[in-house]
C-alpha cells in the first residue's frame, strides 16, 4: 500500500489505512522545502493527523525523528520535525520517539551520499567545516530500537537520541569513510572557505527547481554547521544492544566494489551531466552560427539550398532541446535516450549522404561515439534508490 502524505493531513484520511494495523513506524522526511516537498505537511500536519487517528484506533506510533529536533532549532527541517514530535505526544496514544544522528547504512542517501562523494575525491581531500561534530548510528541499530519498541519492551512516551557515545569531527568521519571504501589517504586537505560553501548551497537550492535534490543544499550545510549530535539514550535496559560506534558501524558492513563504484559515480554524475548539457547546447548554437557552412556541405552532395538550411536549423533546435531535457531531472533519463538516438541517426545519415566526413582530419564523426557512451553512462548514473 502506498499513499501521498500531502493527501493525509486529515484524521479521516488515515482511518482506512489503519485497519488491522498494530503500529505505525513513521520514517517519512524531507530535507528542505521545494516544488515537491513541504516540510510542514510531511513532518507536522500529516504526522499530527496520523497520531490522532492512531490514538483513537489504539494503534501505536513509532516516530523516527532527527537528533537536534527542537522548536528553537536553526532550520525548518528540525523545527518541523519537533512540531511533529510534539503533535504525537499531544495526541495521547501509545508512542515512542527516536531521534537518530547521521545514519550509516549499506545504501546511502542525502548526507551519507555526500560523505561518500567527499571520500571518493582522489589525491586531495576537499572539506568544509572540518571541525564540526557528528555522532553516527548504524541503520541496523535504528531497526533494532524499533523492533524492541514493537515488542513492547520500551514504555510509551519514550523519547531518546539514537547516537553513538563519542562525537567525531567531520574530518574524522570523512577519513573513516575514505578508509572504509578502500581509497588511499588524501595527500593534502583543502578546506573550502565558508563563502564558497554558501555559494554552492545557493546554486544547489536553485537546482531543486529543476528537480535535482543535491546533498549540498543550504539546509544540509546548516545542519552540518550546527553539528549532528545528541545525548545517547540507554536502550540496553530495554534489551537492545548499545548503539555502535562509527568504527563498529563501518566494520559491520564491509565495503564492496559496488560501494566504491557508487561513491565515484556520485562524484562524477554532476560532471557527466554538465558535460552533456554543454555538448548538446553548444552543438545547437554552433549549428545556428555556422548554418551556411553546414548547409554548404549538404549542398555539395546535391541537396537544395532551402532544404539544407532547414535541416541544419531543425537539428540545431533538436540539440538544444536535448540539452534542456538533460538539465531537468524528471526528463533527464529520456533526454539521455534521445541523445543516443539522435547521435546514431547523425552517424547513419552522415554515412549515407556525406561519407567523406569519416575521413575529416578533425574527426567529427569519430567524436560522436564517445558522446553516445557518455550518455549511456549518464542514463545508468541517474538511477536512484
Amino acid at each position: 500500500m502506498s499513499a501521498d502524505l500531502r493527501a493525509l493531513t486529515e484524521v479521516s484520511a488515515w482511518r482506512p489505512l489503519l485497519k488491522n494495523v498494530d503500529a505505525v513506524v513513521n520514517c517519512s522526511g524531507a530535507l528542505q522545502n521545494g516544488p515537491h516537498d513541504d516540510l510542514e505537511v510531511v513532518h507536522h500536519h500529516a504526522v499530527a493527523a496520523m497520531a490522532q487517528a492512531c490514538a483513537s484506533a489504539d494503534v501505536g506510533v513509532i516516530q523516527i525523528s532527527a537528533a537536534g529536533a527542537h522548536l528553537h532549532a536553526t532550520t525548518s527541517f528540525l523545527t518541523s520535525k519537533a512540531r511533529g514530535d510534539a503533535a504525537i505526544q499531544a495526541a495521547g496514544g501509545d508512542h515512542q520517539i527516536f531521534r537518530p544522528g547521521l545514519v550509516l547504512a549499506r545504501h546511502s542517501y542525502g548526507g551519507s551520499t555526500m560523505l561518500r562523494m567527499l571520500a571518493a575525491v582522489p589525491l586531495v581531500q576537499p572539506i568544509a567545516m572540518p571541525e564540526t561534530k557528528i555522532q553516527t548510528v548504524a541503520l541496523d541499530d535504528v531497526a533494532e530500537a524499533v523492533s524492541v519498541a514493537l515488542a513492547g519492551n520500551i514504555p510509551s512516551g519514550f523519547v531518546g537520541d539514537l547516537v553513538e557515545s563519542e562525537a567525531h569531527s567531520l574530518r574524522q568521519v570523512v577519513a573513516s569513510m575514505r578508509q572504509w571504501l578502500g581509497f588511499a589517504p588524501a595527500r593534502r586537505e583543502i578546506v573550502i572557505p565558508e563563502v564558497m560553501t554558501r555559494w554552492v548551497s545557493k546554486v544547489a537550492d536553485q537546482l531543486v527547481r529543476l528537480g535535482w535534490r543535491s546533498p549540498l543544499r543550504s539546509t544540509a550545510l546548516k545542519v552540518l554547521a550546527d553539528g549532528v549530535t545528541g545525548t545517547p539514550a540507554d536502550l540496553t535496559k530495554f534489551g537492545a544492544a548499545p548503539v555502535r560506534s562509527l568504527t563498529q558501524s563501518l566494520e559491520s558492513m564491509p565495503a564492496r566494489s559496488e560501494d566504491r563504484l557508487f561513491a565515484r559515480m556520485a562524484l562524477l554524475t554532476p560532471i557527466i551531466i554538465t558535460t552533456l548539457v554543454m555538448f548538446w547546447f553548444l552543438s545547437g548554437v554552433i549549428g545556428f552560427i555556422s548554418v551556411n557552412a553546414a548547409a554548404g556541405v549538404l549542398e555539395d552532395v546535391g541537396w537544395s539550398r532551402g532544404f539544407a538550411v532547414a535541416s541544419v536549423l531543425f537539428w540545431a533546435v533538436v540539440d538544444i532541446a536535448i540539452a534542456a531535457g538533460l538539465t531537468h531531472r524528471p526528463t533527464a533519463k529520456m533526454a539521455c535516450w534521445c541523445a543516443i538516438g539522435v547521435s546514431v541517426f547523425y552517424l547513419a545519415a552522415s554515412t549515407l549522404f556525406v561519407p567523406d566526413l569519416w575521413l575529416d582530419p578533425l574527426g567529427p564523426m569519430v567524436k560522436v561515439l564517445p558522446s553516445i557512451a557518455l550518455a549511456l553512462v549518464a542514463r545508468i548514473a541517474l538511477e536512484t534508490r
